[in-house]
């Protein structure tokens, strides 16, 4: 008979869930609560874990709500019961491959990307009767599908991983009658004022309206280290992960203003925050002269990571200061917002107006300077970079092409 472990926390809806699977499955469990029990929370960050639930089977661990691994694992075959609740539908349901049937149609929206701002638009838009397409080339790879932890989404109580989050948002649209496609928007033209073209490898997309909700790319060469330690130290949100970090010792690295304003976060939660600026100064008027003056705040210009490092979690980093010379720091995490994450619109190349940096220039109803072409999320700058903002940006946009297509000369909410 198998034994189980399940770390949970208080308030975590996927704790209680993975709890009945494993009563359902007869499996035995001992529950340790790290909200209640300081020392199991310690466990996990030992164990270089930052989520829960987190469900030992025999030694064997899975992080998050995965019942159908723990299944497998279990040797589980039972067709689950018709009366249980249907598990939200993961990417390879909701997205379909490119067909001639799509490229013939002309829809009303086309969203380009699949993010919290794309499948945001998409609800609203097919909710408001727009024959709505998504274009998405790696679906589970964005930014919020790769976060690790998500607490602070409004509506959602508990703690969900970005991925879920993301296929909720995916799920519901496709409820309201959503395509989603896998596939990579090449290239664009918008010359003509009635009708948007979009080129991808099958073919041409015919489009009243756009709207670019395309994500920022990360910088092509990672840190050494930064890859394997993802979720286990290495983060990109601190909104997302500060308190997983509570008296600990951490890394900022970044010359940005979202570096500054980040690091004035964690400095809340942690006891000491390192901020390591790889140039002279941070970029553009930012003032940092607060952070400057926290006691747990030191920063260092001119420094760099080499390499980050650890056993099965985020332990050293490898530092090289103005000198090139190599410093050892011993540190529990590190946050990363290097300048090198741009958002994704090079194949935009001049068909709408955009910044130095990449980022499409729209005015407060999101709208580009063409008419009928919307952008937001990460495709657009934005003080600081959160799902929500993302997703809000997409019912603005939606809610602009409805406007768009169906000639109104106001814009109509959706209040019911």
């Amino acid at each position: 008979m198998a034994k189980a472990i399940v770390y949970s926390s208080t308030g975590c809806p996927y704790c209680e869930k993975i709890k009945n699977e494993l009563k359902s499955w007869n499996i035995e469990y001992e529950e340790r609560n790290v909200t209640e029990n300081p020392e199991y929370f310690n466990d996990l960050h030992e164990k270089g874990m930052f989520s829960t639930p987190v469900t030992f089977i025999d030694g064997e661990a899975f992080i998050g709500y995965r019942p159908n691994k723990m299944k497998a694992y279990l040797g589980i075959t039972d067709e689950p019961k018709a009366e249980q609740k249907e598990e939200q539908p993961n990417q390879d349901q909701i997205f379909s491959p490119m067909d001639q049937k799509i490229l013939n149609e002309t829809w009303d929206l086309v969203c380009i990307g699949g993010g919290p701002a794309g499948s945001s638009a998409a609800v609203y838009a097919s909710r408001g009767k727009l024959k709505t397409l998504v274009i998405d080339k790696s679906p589970a790879s964005g930014t919020l599908a790769i976060t690790h932890k998500i607490a602070n989404y409004p509506g959602i109580r508990g703690e969900v991983t970005g991925l879920e989050l993301l296929q909720m948002m995916q799920a519901q649209a496709k409820d309201f009658g959503t395509t989603f496609v896998r596939s990579n928007v090449l290239s664009v033209d918008f010359s003509d004022d009635e009708i948007k073209k979009l080129e991808v490898p099958e073919g041409t997309i015919k489009t009243k309206s756009v709207f670019i909700g395309v994500g920022a790319k990360a910088p092509l060469n990672k840190i050494k280290g930064e890859e394997e330690y993802t979720g286990r130290g290495v983060s990109y949100c601190s909104t997302c992960d500060a308190a997983f970090f509570q008296d600990r010792v951490v890394a900022v690295v970044g010359d940005t203003e979202e570096a500054v304003h980040e690091a004035e976060a964690l400095s809340k939660f942690c006891k000491e925050v390192r901020v390591v600026v790889p140039t002279s100064q941070f970029k553009g008027e930012v003032d940092y002269s607060d952070l400057e003056r926290k006691s747990n705040v030191k920063i260092y210009f001119k420094h760099r990571v080499k390499e980050i490092a650890g056993s099965n979690k985020v332990e050293k980093l490898f530092i090289l200061d103005d000198q090139k010379q190599e410093h050892t720091w011993d540190v529990d995490g590190v946050f990363l917002y290097l300048a090198g994450l741009k958002p994704g619109t090079d194949f935009l190349k001049d068909s709408v107006s955009r910044d130095s940096e990449g980022y499409v220039n729209v005015d407060e109803y999101l709208r580009s300077s063409v008419d009928g072409v919307f952008a937001g999320g990460d495709a657009r700058r934005t003080p600081i970079k959160q799902a929500v903002i993302s997703a809000a940006d997409g019912a603005i946009a939606a809610l602009g092409a409805d406007q768009h297509v169906n000639k109104r000369s106001k814009m109509r909410p959706q209040y019911s």
